[in-house]
């Protein structure tokens, strides 16, 4: 977990680093892929998945660690191989299991999030969900722990494997040549991202593409059909815990609501989209039909709101980033809490972003919390005085700030629902 929280500390730099760049570039080629709540709503989701994971927030079926002891039939000899084939190992593990994730209802709603933007850039990459409780895919890693591939080269390999995927969620990148027959390209991705009816559930490769060809599941991008990005049933909101369990929330219903006991225990594992019969007219659901027509969901907001919002996302970074300085020396009890704190951060300024009274609940939880840590610490941000001058006034300051900013906007500057249409945008 330390470990990870150091990675993190640098990884996360270089991210933002990137997205910043392919804005910049996008500039320059006068191709609009950014707009700010979106962009913001990315990075707040990220925070939220890489707090969940390095807080351990989720349950372990079977552990890869446990299938290596019981079921190895062989150890390969420390080398590059070793490394080489944990690889695609772990590639063609992922394949699958991002395959499972699009096309079965329960397990989409693990994987919803990192489609909801509606529009294909690098801050969109980092849409990542907290809404696994179950790693339950753990079980497609048993390849590789019959080859014995020890669970440190895993936990090297893997954070690998995870940050390779980030480079190809741009549109600034054309096709790539022999490449596109080897391994994911932009291109690539723009198809499995995209909600043409053509491109639906296609290319589900990490870094190989030879998967999708493999198990029939390719499509090239097309010149004629340019890629429309989100999902069908669109999520209308930029608060990312909302995201993720929009999707379980109407299972849930429609479980409750069919007559048929048959149908309340299957609907968790047909296909992604299907609902009862006896449930799709009297509680009807909106969905893209035409992606042509697509409408996006946009808010805007004051100058001083925009401000403020980008600030909020600053803060709630530097005090994550904080945290994973810092979390070796802290109880499990207060790095729960803290990432309870920059949990309710994150709901309360996105749920501000769109308008909604329920920034104030999130508000007071993330204020309760931030309270009880500095009687815990007696009333100093742990040693964040030490790094910055009269650094426990500066965070005393920002949540009255916050709080007092957040009846602001809801009352006398609230941000205010406006429409896109995709046909304008892409122009």
């Amino acid at each position: 977990m330390e470990e990870y929280a150091r990675i993190l500390n640098y990884a996360i730099p270089g991210f933002i680093l990137l997205i910043a760049i392919e804005h910049g570039a996008s500039y320059w080629m006068k191709v609009k892929i950014n707009r700010l709540f979106d962009v913001i709503s990315s990075l707040s989701s990220g925070i939220t998945n890489v707090i969940k994971d390095i807080l351990g927030l989720s349950i372990v079926i079977i552990s890869y660690d446990w299938m290596v002891t019981h079921f190895a039939l062989t150890v390969i000899e420390s080398s590059v191989w070793l490394y080489v084939i944990c690889f695609i190992g772990l590639d063609f593990a992922g394949y699958w299991s991002h395959r499972f994730s699009h096309t079965i209802n329960i397990f989409w709603n693990r994987h919803i999030i990192h489609h909801s933007s509606e529009e294909f850039n690098m801050a969109c990459a980092l849409r990542q969900s907290v809404s696994e409780i179950f790693a339950v895919f753990t079980i497609l890693f048993l390849p590789m722990a019959l080859f014995g591939i020890p669970t440190k080269v895993l936990g090297v390999v893997a954070p690998l494997h995870l940050f390779a995927q980030f480079w190809y969620h741009t549109r600034l990148i054309g096709k790539m040549g022999w490449l596109e027959y080897i391994i994911v390209t932009p291109s690539h991705h723009r198809v499995h991202h995209a909600i043409n009816p053509r491109y639906m559930d296609k290319n589900y490769g990490q870094i190989f593409i030879i998967w999708d060809k493999l198990f029939g599941t390719f499509q090239p991008e097309l010149t004629d059909d340019a890629p429309v990005y989100g999902i069908t049933r669109a999520a209308q909101t930029w608060n990312p815990w909302v995201i993720n369990y929009q999707h379980l929330w109407l299972l849930i219903g429609d479980a409750w609501h069919t007559k048929s006991i048959w149908d309340k225990i299957r609907i968790w594992f047909m296909p992604t989209g299907w609902r009862p019969a006896d449930v799709i007219d009297d509680y009807p659901v909106s969905s893209i039909k035409d992606p042509s027509t697509q409408i996006k969901y946009n808010t805007e907001g004051s100058t001083l709101f925009n401000v403020w919002t980008i600030m909020q996302l600053i803060i709630t970074l530097g005090l994550m980033m904080f945290m994973f300085t810092n979390i070796g020396t802290l109880s499990p009890i207060q790095n729960i809490l803290y990432g309870c704190m920059i949990f309710a951060s994150v709901f309360a300024y996105t749920s501000l972003m769109d308008g909604s009274m329920w920034a104030i609940p999130a508000e007071v939880v993330k204020a309760i919390i931030a309270g009880f840590l500095l009687y815990q610490w007696n009333f100093q941000w742990y040693n964040l005085d030490t790094i910055l001058y009269n650094g426990t006034m500066w965070v005393v300051s920002y949540m009255v700030v916050s709080w007092m900013l957040t009846f602001y906007f809801l009352y006398f500057d609230r941000p205010f629902a406006s429409k896109l249409v995709w046909e304008e945008l892409a122009k």
